[in-house]
């Protein structure tokens, strides 16, 4: 039997679910200033992935890079998600507005 897909999917699976939670906890903590981070470290590992000669470690951290850059959308998501009140504002940081328009407030 060949588990490399079953491996594959299941790191998948982990990596999308690890990026969930991050990018709530990054925008709440420094709002979208981070998104040139995640560019980064996105690009990074879709580079990365590339010279990996392992199937299975080559697809996870391309996986890992892809979820970094779909992450950047997230993360603008999730600060229109908290201008409408859906998701907690962080009361100790400092918030502009100037996109307040784009949720419809």
């Amino acid at each position: 039997m060949y588990f490399t897909g079953i491996i594959i999917a299941i790191c998948t699976f982990l990596t999308i679910g690890i990026w969930h939670p991050v990018v709530i906890k990054t925008e709440y903590h420094w709002g979208t200033k981070p998104w040139v981070i995640y560019l980064a470290i996105g690009l990074a590992c879709i580079i990365g992935a590339l010279f990996i000669e392992n199937t299975i470690i080559s697809s996870v951290v391309g996986v890992f890079g892809a979820s970094a850059l779909w992450g950047i959308g997230e993360l603008f998501a999730q600060r229109r998600r908290v201008l409408r009140g859906w998701f907690p504002m962080n009361p100790k940081r400092k918030h502009d507005y100037e996109d307040a328009a784009d949720t419809g407030r």
